[in-house]
């Protein structure tokens, strides 16, 4: 047996090698994320440049919303071209309005998500018969750490969603103490099923293989669910097929 003082001597130099190989991660990954951001700034110029000089007229930005927190995502409803709705990371959805954001947020899911470091609400995606259904389907990360997939109704008011009609899709596992690479987006495609990049659960030192797994592992990988029919009718969690 390793006496007890030796012992906190290894997990206390464990826990510092542990930190210090996770600030370097976390340095890297900033440096490389600031690269691309970058490049494609640079890119952006170039082509600007290009079209400049080719007689053309240059891209320009127009700032069409401000004041949100950590918006990702901007899409809108099937058939609606008068609104647009915008996902926050820290857990709402905004609705964009005649010109302006409206004061009460769509969706609120706040208290049931986490959004340290990359976790939070990453993904919207509106059902193809929205305009009849009022369902759409969200991904966000609980207070656990787990991605969830839910489905939401509108209510009576076009512009504010049931809170209370939240019907769980999928719960993926994930490492609690693990807080990168979930994926998040999620949409629907042609043949009417929803697809889910679920992201392969990272970590600092960056060797998870869960996206090689192709067994039952659903991490690092696009979903595809059907969410029109139910493959698990006695599993509360579990509705889709």
């Amino acid at each position: 047996r390793v006496p007890t003082a030796r012992r906190s001597a290894y997990n206390k130099g464990r826990r510092v090698r542990g930190n210090v190989v996770r600030n370097v991660w976390e340095k890297r990954g900033m440096a490389r994320r600031g690269l691309f951001a970058h490049a494609v700034v640079t890119g952006l110029i170039a082509c600007a440049a290009g079209s400049a000089s080719r007689g053309g007229t240059p891209p320009t930005t127009i700032r069409v919303a401000n004041g949100l927190s950590r918006p990702l995502f901007v899409t809108h409803a099937p058939g609606d071209f008068q609104r647009i709705f915008i996902v926050e990371q820290t857990g709402r959805i905004k609705i964009r309005k005649n010109g302006v954001v409206l004061s009460t947020p769509f969706l609120n899911v706040d208290p049931l998500s986490s959004s340290i470091n990359e976790r939070g609400l990453l993904g919207l995606a509106f059902h193809p018969n929205y305009a009849e259904n009022g369902f759409f389907y969200i991904n966000y990360i609980d207070n656990f750490g787990d991605t969830v997939i839910a489905r939401y109704a509108v209510s009576d008011d076009p512009d504010v969603a049931d809170t209370n009609a939240e019907l769980l899709v999928r719960i993926i596992d994930r490492v609690l103490t693990v807080t990168t690479h979930y994926g998040g987006w999620m949409g629907f495609g042609p043949d009417g099923n929803l697809y889910v990049a679920s992201g392969d659960g990272g970590g600092p030192t960056q060797t998870s293989v869960n996206a090689q797994d192709i067994t039952d592992n659903l991490l690092g990988k696009i979903l595809r669910i059907d969410v029109d029919r139910d493959d698990f009718l006695d599993d509360a969690n579990r509705n889709y097929a």
